[in-house]
């Protein structure tokens, strides 16, 4: 498993899986509504939308299949790290 951490927040989970690296992120809720008002794709704002609220966010789990997901994190990590 892997964490990318910036200082002490936790800003994503890799773990490996069989020809597969699957990516878990945990927003909160501003950057959830970052998220929902930006231009993600349908798929990871239905997951966002589905996902339980806790304390921490709402976290979604999805597996890394190409390039453009790579783009993807990248943007959700953005979105995460957003200044107030």
């Amino acid at each position: 498993m892997c964490l990318l951490r910036h200082k002490k927040r936790a800003l994503l989970y890799m773990t490996p899986d069989t020809q597969k690296v699957w990516v878990a992120i945990v927003p909160g809720e501003r950057a959830y509504g970052k998220a929902m008002s930006s231009s993600l794709p349908a798929a990871i704002k239905k997951m966002f939308s589905e996902a339980k609220p806790y304390a921490e966010g709402r976290g979604i789990r999805f597996f890394v299949r190409s390039l453009s997901d790579v783009r993807l994190i990248r943007k959700l990590v953005e979105i995460k790290t957003a200044p107030k």
